[in-house]
Order: structure tokens, then C-alpha cells, then sequence
């Protein structure tokens, strides 16, 4: 894959500027793209991207329901003459809170209608469950031979739980491919599960706009994998949703992190090398000995900085274990390895 700019110097060619900079960026014409913070987050920011129709604002994404982001989305709109009131719509990419859960409180406020991928309910029914006790991330770590990782989960949920507020269930929920009337516009929500099984990309075509959320990210890849119900083979998911993508004519990439990008062909190419890529370092690493996710992943670098993982804090650790899995798991399913459980632990040898 290409070497990309550090997002903490990407400069967006809507602003001229560093993408995460505060304000309401016509990215193109009825479009704005509006960065909102994400604390304690290494993305920055998120751009969430407004809309202009007839009957009001239609925003893709909304952020994550914390105050700083609810007063910046107020004052950026503002100043191109919306506000909080003019929004009727939320198309929300994915279930992530820092895309999800202003969507909910917004809606609350001003009854904007908010629709969900289905492939996500199951996130949202463990999230809204009284009798889940553990997090299921802390299984599948121990399964994935990272009981430190495990423990420090474990620790998570011993503080309060989720604020149930925010993850309410969406208006409507979208499965498969739909056409979509936003005002004038004809939007063509596509399933692209793997970063979560229910993402949705939104591609104006007519326009040559892709609102790709977390799925074509143009200057870092998005984690495979990391979810509380996990799909069965996350990275094919990935891979196939990203063909499809490269079956839609080249759009202008829109994406919920990072600058806007002039490619979305160019961009999918380099993120289908990447991961096939890694899958030939995955398996290299269990051919050198290496059986567990945790263990692969220890042999592999991670960031576009190349850190090994023991540089990793937590939290990142655990996505990067995840991740390898999908990796290994995706390699059972081509037949180049092979899955055996082993007092309780994922092991990966090389297939016969």
C-alpha cells in the first residue's frame, strides 16, 4: 500500500486546511462536511456530513453524544445558516457510538428520523440486554490467548454500564441494497459489512459522491473484526464489500475520518493489497510457530509508523489481536490454514 500523510497532517481540499479543523465545509455543491471532536480518540475527529434539501437537512452520521460535539454541530451549522432544528434525517454508517449516538439524543430533541444497518441490531440488543453480566469481548480474548487483554475488559465492566440513552434502536432499519430519495437526490445505500456486519455506504452517483463512513478510509485502514457478536468470516466480508464498491463508478470519497479523497478506485485497490498483504505476514508468522491471535499479531508491526505491538496500549492491543484473528480465520477459508481448539484457545497451523 501507498505511504500515506499522518491524519494529524492530512489537509482536506474542501478547507484547505487540516481535515479535523472545526467548521461547515462545502465539500460539494448541498454538501457540508463537518468535523466534530472525538476525546481521548487518536481518529481526532469525525466528519459528519450534512445534506441540503427541500424539506430540510439530511445528515450523514451524527457523532458521539458528548457535549463539545453537540455545541461544535450547532455553531457550525449556523454559520452556513442551519440549525439543530433543520434536521430531519440521520443515514448513521455504522454503530459505532462516535457515529451512532448524537444521531439518538438529536432525534430526541427534534424527532429527526434515524435509520440503522440490521446487521448492527445484534450490537445493540447485547448493548440494551439487563442480563448480560460479562462483555462478550472478554471471551473471545481468552479464546484468542490474550488473558491480559481479557482482564482489562473485565475491568471495564466494572465500571458503569452504557448509558442506554444513546443506544436506542433506530426509526428504520436498512437491509440490503436500497435506493434512497434524500430531496432531490437519488442515494444508493449499499451493505458493506466487515468493519461492522451491519455498514452501509451512501453513493450519490449522479453527483460522483460515495459517504463511505468507516469503510474507504482514505489515509488509515478500519479494524476487522472488533465486534461484541462477531461475524464468521469478518475480512471476506471486507474484502467483498469493498469489490463492490469497485463495481460502482470512480466517486469522490467522502469519508467519516480523514480528508475528502478524489478515488475511491484508487483507494479500495490499495486497501485490498493491504490486507492481502497481511494475510501473507499472518501466515508467515504461524509458519514460524506462532498459534494464537495474540501470538501472530505479536509478530506483526501495526500503524503506518510500523510499532510492535507491545508499544500498543489495551484497548489497541485487543483490536489488533481481533484483527489478526479475522486474518487467520480468512486463511482457514482459503485452505492455506487450519483452526483447532485447544484447552479453550484458538490455535492456527499451517494446512497440510
Amino acid at each position: 500500500m501507498k505511504n500515506r500523510p499522518d491524519t494529524a497532517h492530512s489537509v482536506s481540499p474542501d478547507s484547505g486546511i487540516h481535515w479535523s479543523e472545526p467548521g461547515a465545509w462545502r465539500a460539494a455543491p448541498g454538501v457540508f462536511r463537518i468535523p466534530l471532536p472525538l476525546p481521548m480518540d487518536g481518529l481526532k475527529a469525525i466528519n459528519v456530513y450534512a445534506i441540503e434539501t427541500p424539506e430540510g437537512l439530511t445528515l450523514v452520521d451524527g457523532g458521539w453524544a458528548i457535549p463539545v460535539a453537540r455545541e461544535l454541530l450547532e455553531t457550525s451549522l449556523r454559520s452556513v445558516g442551519y440549525g439543530i432544528g433543520d434536521i430531519k434525517r440521520f443515514l448513521v454508517t455504522h454503530v459505532h457510538r462516535d457515529h451512532y449516538t448524537q444521531a439518538v439524543t438529536i432525534r430526541k430533541e427534534v424527532g429527526a428520523h434515524v435509520s440503522l444497518g440490521l446487521g448492527d441490531k445484534g450490537t445493540l440488543d447485547l448493548i440494551n440486554d439487563p442480563t448480560l453480566e460479562v462483555n462478550p469481548h472478554v471471551e473471545l480474548y481468552e479464546a484468542a490467548g490474550a488473558p491480559k487483554i481479557a482482564e482489562a475488559w473485565r475491568g471495564f465492566e466494572e465500571s458503569d454500564g452504557p448509558d442506554l440513552s444513546l443506544w436506542e434502536y433506530p426509526d428504520v432499519w436498512l437491509e440490503g441494497d436500497r435506493v434512497l430519495e434524500v430531496g432531490e437526490r437519488t442515494i444508493d445505500a449499499v451493505h458493506t459489512p466487515g468493519h461492522t456486519q451491519g455498514h452501509y455506504v451512501f453513493a450519490d452517483q449522479p453527483a460522483g459522491l460515495l459517504f463511505s463512513g468507516d469503510h474507504v478510509l482514505p489515509t488509515i485502514t478500519p479494524s476487522i473484526g472488533v465486534e461484541p457478536v462477531q461475524a464468521d468470516l469478518a475480512l471476506g466480508d471486507f474484502m467483498r464489500s469493498l469489490a463492490r464498491v469497485r463495481e460502482l463508478p470512480d466517486l469522490t470519497v467522502l469519508p467519516a475520518h480523514g480528508p475528502v479523497a478524489p478515488s475511491s478506485y484508487e483507494r479500495v485497490d490499495e486497501l485490498l493489497d493491504h490486507h492481502e498483504a497481511r494475510l501473507a505476514l499472518s501466515l508467515e508468522a504461524v509458519r514460524g510457530g506462532a498459534q494464537t491471535p495474540y501470538e501472530v499479531a505479536g509478530e506483526l508491526t501495526w500503524t503506518r509508523h510500523e510499532h510492535p505491538m507491545s508499544t500498543l496500549d489495551v484497548f489497541n492491543a485487543g483490536m489488533a489481536t481481533l484483527e489478526t484473528q479475522a486474518h487467520l480465520d480468512l486463511l482457514v477459508a482459503r485452505g492455506q490454514a487450519t483452526l483447532a481448539w485447544v484447552d479453550g484457545l484458538r490455535r492456527y497451523s499451517i494446512a497440510e
